[in-house]
């Protein structure tokens, strides 16, 4: 599999301009995501399109709208979407989230992320990267403010970080009246640290409980449940 391009059961995704290519956090995101009473999302930095590609393959009636502030990595994701078979269902746009939260006006029923989240380490020379994955572009306040804006009294927020990055998130959510609705722990192996926190947010408080998502067993294999949660996307299940 050529680092320039990701091949999936029924879609393609060229990264040879994305500062972050496809990776676990995007496939997990975009397999788990609900979407079952939403009709129109948002996803917050597409990246290369993954996500949003994902849930326009899980839901057919999902009309998709994501904004990414590097031009490049808009300019791939635009058009990985426009060869993808829902092109007519998809619509990036090259602006910064801020911009967008404040000017478009609309509102979503679902939105979608998985945010920059270093904010003290030591920035990479790649400028790209500094965008994708430092909160100097986007941070947390600024993420959920703009949420906010967009998201309808009966919408919801999907994002996936680190845990301790999560923890700081949830805190900010509530602050903000956004509340903990569901949580996917997502481990490498058993018995091992805590890898990613996947959390869903709504407007209105009720917590449901949290699963936990093992991705390989202690043998290094795939999980019977990782594999169930991508069979449909991925050629190697």
């Amino acid at each position: 599999m050529s680092k320039s391009f990701f091949q999936f059961k029924q879609f393609g995704i060229h990264q040879d301009r994305c500062a972050m290519k496809v990776g676990t956090d995007g496939v997990i995101l975009g397999a788990l995501a609900i979407a079952d009473k939403a009709a129109q999302m948002l996803e917050i930095g597409v990246g290369t399109g993954v996500v949003s590609l994902m849930m326009a393959q899980r839901y057919p009636k999902l009309d998709i709208t994501g904004v990414e502030i590097d031009q490049e990595t808009w300019e791939q994701a635009f058009e990985n979407s426009k060869k993808s078979p829902w092109a007519d269902r998809i619509q990036f746009f090259h602006i910064d989230f801020k911009q967008f939260a404040q000017k478009s006006g609309r509102k979503f029923d679902l939105v979608i992320s998985n945010p920059p989240y270093f904010s003290g380490s030591l920035p990479s020379p790649d400028a790209k990267r500094n965008v994708a994955l430092h909160q100097s572009s986007l941070n947390f306040e600024a993420l959920l403010g703009g949420t906010i804006e967009v998201l309808t009294d009966e919408g919801e927020l999907y994002v996936i970080l680190p845990p301790v990055e999560m923890d700081y998130f949830k805190d900010l959510a509530y602050q903000r009246a956004l509340f903990l609705k569901k949580e996917f722990i997502i481990r490498d192996k058993p018995n091992k640290p805590i890898l990613r926190k996947l959390a869903n947010f709504s407007c209105k408080e009720g917590f449901l409980g949290a699963e936990e998502l093992i991705i390989k067993n202690e043998n290094g294999k795939y999980s019977e449940a990782y594999a169930a949660l991508l069979k449909d996307f991925l050629l190697i299940f």
